[in-house]
């Protein structure tokens, strides 16, 4: 299979990522809705920026992240839980990978790990941060074997379900 990993214009393909997203992750028509908007509004963010994977010329993975500001909605939730760890400092100088989703059909062969790195390796800022679902899966376990470690721990986001862990590693990720 032809894999390509590239450049995304995530804005003009938002609806074909939030597809990925949807099936991996779970979402339902309202929250994929609600997502969309969150998406938009955050490409538009300075260093905003994404990559992509497509087989055949189909969407399978996408990534995208920005440089972490205290002032987004996202740090100002994690912000007192990592303060509390005496981890906020964690929130300066970071890029944020804000989404990581690869089609469940072409998992566990790498595509995620290459996404991150990828993008991390672009990046200016010393080390990255992340959110995952506080719960022991492949994620958690691709994010710990690329050097992140747990800087908060059942972290509560607003109308999520489930509770979260705050994530951060040394830039360049580690490969293993």
């Amino acid at each position: 299979m032809d894999l390509v990993i590239g450049p995304l214009d995530l804005s003009a393909h938002v609806d074909e990522a939030l597809a990925v997203q949807a099936v991996a992750f779970g979402l339902g028509p309202d929250e994929v809705a609600v997502r969309r908007q969150i998406v938009l509004r955050h490409m538009t963010y300075p260093g905003a920026r994404a990559l992509g994977a497509t087989a055949e010329g189909e969407l399978v993975g996408f990534v995208y992240g920005m440089p972490n500001d205290r002032t987004h909605w996202w740090s100002t939730v994690v912000e007192p839980y990592l303060r509390a760890l005496r981890n906020d400092h964690w929130l300066d100088d970071s890029f944020v990978i804000t989404e990581l989703h690869v089609h469940p059909a072409h998992q566990n062969r790498g595509l995620g790990r290459s996404l991150i790195t990828t993008i991390t390796d672009a990046a200016a800022e010393p080390r990255s941060i992340l959110s995952a679902i506080d719960t022991d899966s492949p994620a958690r376990a691709l994010y710990r074997s690329l050097g992140y470690q747990d800087l908060a721990r059942q972290v509560l986001f607003p109308s999520a379900p489930k509770p979260y862990a705050v994530m951060g590693a040394p830039l360049p990720l580690c490969r293993g």
